[in-house]
């Protein structure tokens, strides 16, 4: 996993890595479990609601990243809303797939417990960049 770092000026200088963002973690479990499970579908599943799956699910972690790389506060936290869109979008396609028998319901459950901690974290982590970043 790659590791980005950069420098919130609180005082005295400390760093902190993409991989010390726990949503950010989390949610890149959670899109790597997500692509196991599309892997194992039909070709028609994985061309329609698994692709979009896949893709909100990735989504996720790859916003926070976006967001983490970015210099200004304003662009950080743009990212980390657009990451939120991407959780509500795929608790959405976390129904889809249970509905039409997708995946059972131990790996909904699984999903759908990760997906409602996320907007939790994400907000955390906005109000933190607001609070420590200089710029």
């Amino acid at each position: 996993m790659v590791v980005l770092s950069y420098c919130y000026i609180v005082g005295t200088m400390s760093y902190l890595k993409l991989n010390d963002i726990n949503v950010y973690k989390r949610a890149f479990h959670l899109s790597n479990y997500v692509w196991e499970i599309v892997m194992q579908c039909d070709q028609f599943t994985k061309r329609t609601l698994g692709q979009q799956f896949v893709n909100a699910v990735d989504a996720i972690s790859a916003n926070v990243a976006e967001g983490f790389g970015r210099y200004s506060k304003k662009d950080k936290i743009r990212f980390y809303r657009i990451s939120m869109g991407s959780v509500m979008e795929a608790l959405d396609w976390n129904e889809k797939a249970k509905t039409r028998r997708i995946i059972n319901e131990d790996q909904y459950s699984k999903i759908l417990q990760e997906l409602k901690e996320f907007p939790r974290e994400i907000n955390h982590l906005i109000k933190f960049t607001n609070e420590k970043l200089a710029i």
